[in-house]
């Protein structure tokens, strides 16, 4: 049978049609409405003309999006940066209008169900899924199963605090300091490129070609994000850390990151009193864009019992 998968995103809407194993048969993306200029009804007819195309060929329609979702009954909290759809249970809505079955889940929590069924968390009874795009997002398995925690809200890593005197400013939030414009702002204090001419492609292409202001840059990104995922495995004793996002493709990243978990590992004090802490264990995603894609697909079909 064939599913149609539908990831939302802040700039676009990736699509797919994809089987029960999660391979892709054909895929697409179209240009996200902005929340400034549209409204919730420009937002259900783009995913409803991306339906039409091929509604008679598939038996549902399983969504990935941002914000706080309670993705057993399709209720949308928040929305993230689709503020259009906060307050709204789009399962529902979706359904009204294309006559299939419909699920929705975190798009955070969708990479780490798709790293937990197929990818890089398989068979890991603990770990977690870190996303580092436009914030910091992500998802815990707990036990063999995703935690979604009371209110729908684990995994939503941007809102932890990282700095205590700046907690009344952006900069105080893991989401700031480990986002993707994060690296662009450490590169351009370096190297007096202005941010907006940096992308995630110019700073790796620089970096690979030895540029030591740019990897000082990615030194300083890579040990924010290395403390983070100390304290996390000292809270949780995970077996794995799974990165995801655009960056993560990169080796230079995953290098990094291990370089500066292994010095602080080395270096923490508390941790040679009590070196039961391990040395977090950390690797990028399988699947890395496509998680997205395959956790919404593993989210329909375990809700529907057709796992």
């Amino acid at each position: 049978m064939e599913y149609l998968v539908i990831d939302s995103g802040g700039t676009f809407i990736k699509y797919a049609v994809m089987n029960e194993n999660a391979d892709i048969l054909e895929k697409g993306k179209v240009k996200t409405p902005d929340h400034s200029k549209h409204t919730l009804e420009d937002y259900l007819e783009i995913l409803y003309s991306i339906f039409q195309q091929y509604g008679r060929n598939v038996k549902g329609i399983a969504m990935s999006s941002p914000g706080i979702i309670d993705s057993d009954t399709g209720y949308c909290y928040s929305g993230g940066s689709l503020t259009y759809v906060s307050g709204q249970n789009m399962a529902e809505l979706l359904k009204a209008r294309c006559k299939v079955p419909v699920t929705i889940e975190n798009d955070g929590k969708c990479v780490a169900l798709a790293e937990m069924w197929k990818g890089s968390l398989k068979d890991v009874k603990n770990g977690i899924a870190l996303v580092l795009g436009t914030a910091v997002g992500g998802g815990l398995i707990i036990n063999g199963s995703l935690y979604k925690g009371r209110h729908f809200s684990a995994g939503e890593f941007s809102y932890m605090a990282v700095e205590e005197k700046r907690i009344d400013q952006e900069e105080g939030y893991w989401g700031s300091t480990n986002g993707a414009d994060a690296l662009a702002k450490y590169t351009s204090i370096e190297t007096g490129i202005p941010q907006k001419e940096l992308d995630g492609i110019k700073i790796f292409e620089m970096a690979g070609k030895g540029d030591e202001r740019v990897l000082k840059a990615l030194n300083v990104y890579t040990k924010k994000l290395a403390v983070q995922i100390y304290n996390l495995q000292a809270l949780l004793d995970v077996e794995a850390v799974t990165i995801g996002g655009g960056i993560s493709r990169q080796p230079l990243l995953l290098e990094y990151v291990k370089k500066n978990i292994r010095d602080l590992c080395e270096n923490h004090p508390y941790r040679k009193l009590s070196p039961f802490i391990p040395m977090p264990v950390v690797t990028t995603c399988y699947f890395f864009d496509d998680s997205n894609l395959v956790g919404a697909l593993y989210h329909f079909l375990n809700s529907k019992g057709l796992l």
